[in-house]
């Protein structure tokens, strides 16, 4: 059984963004969401540098390690890993739709192989203590996507999953490509709904084009989480009123400066060890999005955040071109 409210609010897994600097800054901006790793492959965790690929910090609790690949064995060596690690939960992806996931026997194409996720989630439930999840689409192609996504979700809850982050879209994965997955098929909430309805001791977390914590509310009227994707990494201001607005508490900073300011820190000691300042500050540009300021800072980051001996006066520097209001006084 999950904690209480432990779902209410997450930010999605996304390719090449939520990454541990990405993470990092989320964390700072909200204490309660729960964070993603990006995907990665059963064959990466069990072969691959561990230590690159699944190292995180201590402040990114509570985060989870979303997987991808089919085969119950590879996936319970991998959950255990995870766990080892010190991740809160694993979640298996059953949603990607890429060419890629597809030739690999896993993402959205396993929503046509529901026992093969129900065996493959059964296996981690046995192997580990801490949640495993499942994230996918509302069906594929020309699945139906009400008796698909009904088979498919009784199958994974008799497996014992903890709980079910559902993708208002069906994934095409004939004539679409991965980014037209994320735009073109309509979007469908009410399938949600229904299948929470039908399901009603089965967690279920929206996701999909949720454009902000106003837009939240209302799914979790029907739901018990919702999942922000793009919304949260491209505006990453709407975090900073996840914690009034979803959890009744305190926001952690006022602003986002001072939620940079928190920052610097982690970035300091990351510079330190090698990392590119370009590698944390890529994750930021959207941070004043619609504030006095945000093209200059933009720019400022991107021309000077590059640069091989670039440190944390670049974004303090980039920071100053900004006047951004209190975060009680923007739009949710």
């Amino acid at each position: 059984m999950l904690p209480n409210q432990s779902h209410r609010f997450s930010v999605a897994p996304m390719m090449d963004w939520t990454d541990r600097h990405c993470r990092v800054f989320h964390r700072l901006l909200t204490r309660r969401a729960r964070l993603y790793t990006e995907m990665l492959t059963t064959g990466a965790v069990i072969h691959g540098a561990r230590d690159r690929l699944l190292g995180f910090s201590d402040i990114e609790h509570p985060v989870a390690l979303q997987l991808g690949g089919s085969h119950p064995g590879d996936l319970t060596a991998a959950a255990r890993i995870g766990e080892d690690f010190g991740y809160d939960e694993i979640n298996l992806n059953v949603g990607c739709p890429s060419d890629r996931v597809k030739d690999g026997r896993f993402g959205a194409c396993l929503m046509a192989e529901p026992d093969v996720v129900a065996e493959a989630v059964h296996a981690m439930k046995r192997a580990v203590s801490v949640p495993v999840t499942v994230k996918c689409r509302i069906g594929i192609d020309d699945q139906d996507s009400e008796t698909g996504l009904d088979g498919f979700a009784r199958k994974v809850a008799a497996a014992g999953v903890d709980a079910l982050i559902v993708h208002a879209r069906k994934a095409w994965l004939q004539g679409l490509s991965p980014k037209e997955n994320r735009n073109i098929p309509p979007l469908d909430y009410d399938r949600i709904y229904r299948l929470k309805a039908s399901l009603p001791d089965l967690p279920v977390i929206v996701n999909g084009g949720i454009g902000g914590i106003s837009e939240a509310k209302q799914h979790l009227a029907h739901g018990d989480g919702v999942m922000l994707g793009r919304a949260a990494y491209q505006d990453p201001w709407r975090l900073l009123k996840v914690d009034s607005e979803l959890f009744g508490e305190a926001a952690l900073h006022a602003t986002m400066k001072r939620a940079l300011e928190a920052m610097i820190p982690y970035i300091e000691d990351q510079l330190a060890s090698g990392v590119r300042l370009h590698s944390i500050t890529r994750h930021l540009v959207g941070a004043f999005h619609g504030a006095p300021g945000a093209r200059a800072f933009r720019r400022y980051l991107a021309e000077n955040g590059v640069k091989a001996d670039a440190g944390v006066d670049v974004l303090r520097e980039a920071m100053a071109l900004v006047d951004e209001p209190a975060v009680s006084s923007i739009a949710a």
